[in-house]
Parts: C-alpha cells; sequence; structure tokens
C-alpha cells in the first residue's frame, strides 16, 4: 500500500471499491467492457472539471 497520505483511500472510498469490485465480479464481459468504457468516460470528464477548475482559479 502506498505510504503517502495524499494517495490514500478514505474508508468511505475504500467501501465504495468494494462495492464496485462486488459488482463488477457480477457482470458478463460484455456489461465488464461496457461498465469500463462508462467508467473512464466519467474520469475523463472529472479530469476536465478539476482542469477548469485550476485553470479558472482566482486568488
Amino acid at each position: 500500500m502506498d505510504t503517502n497520505p495524499s494517495n490514500n483511500l478514505t474508508l468511505e472510498q475504500q467501501f465504495q471499491l468494494i462495492l464496485y469490485k462486488r459488482k463488477i465480479n457480477n457482470l458478463s464481459s460484455t456489461k465488464s467492457k461496457q461498465y469500463l468504457k462508462l467508467i473512464l468516460r466519467y474520469m475523463l470528464i472529472k479530469d476536465n472539471i478539476i482542469k477548469f477548475l485550476i485553470k479558472n482559479k482566482k486568488f
């Protein structure tokens, strides 16, 4: 496990990860691929939002 505190998951995130793992284990191969594509899309959108917020940050 990573020892850097900023990279550690919170207890809530650990719980969410367990739920996702269980859900993924019950999916078919086709559904798993669809789910993965959706999650990747959400991650990219999240990255774009973070970049936008950083770029437009006003002090």
